[in-house]
Formats: structure tokens, sequence, C-alpha cells
């Protein structure tokens, strides 16, 4: 899923003040539903070791300084988004 851009979440404000959108407050089945998905999603159980080059490494950790992560939560993010197929390899 592509992020928006600033066009596509004006029209979305716009449609949601001139009432052309209704929200609804979801169901307590619904966020019961959703809670369990992210426990899921988000449950960290398993371990791994895993050795990098110190360029590689360094590389890591200042990116995830750039985001203001740790950079444990970086790489295990990146390895969601793989496993998910929200990153692509270049062919």
């Amino acid at each position: 899923m592509k992020p928006m851009t600033n066009a596509e979440e004006k029209e979305i404000m716009n449609a949601i003040e001139s009432g052309a959108i209704q929200i609804e407050k979801p169901s307590r089945k619904l966020l019961s539903e959703l809670k369990k998905a992210s426990e899921k999603t988000f449950k960290k159980d398993c371990r791994i070791n895993v050795r990098l080059s110190r360029h590689d490494m360094l590389g890591i950790q200042m990116k995830a300084l750039q985001k203001g992560l740790p950079y444990q939560t970086l790489i295990s993010g990146l390895i969601h988004q793989y496993v998910e197929g929200d990153l692509q390899e270049k062919s």
C-alpha cells in the first residue's frame, strides 16, 4: 500500500467536512478483532542471531537513528515488510 499524497489527504478531509463521507464508530466486535490481529502481528516471540559486516551494522544504526527507532525495531520491521510482500526485489 503506497502512502497517500497531500492532495489525496486533502480530498478525504474535504469529503468528511462536507458530510459526503460519514465516519462510523467501530463496533466492539470489530475493535476486538483488530486488537487480536495487532497482538499477533506485533508479538515478538522468536529470537535470531545474525552476523553482519561493520559497514552494514553502522548503516542500519544510522538509518534507525534518522527514523528515531531502535535499530532492532528497524531490522524487525524490514523483515516483516519483506515477508508480507511490501518490499519488492529489484529486477
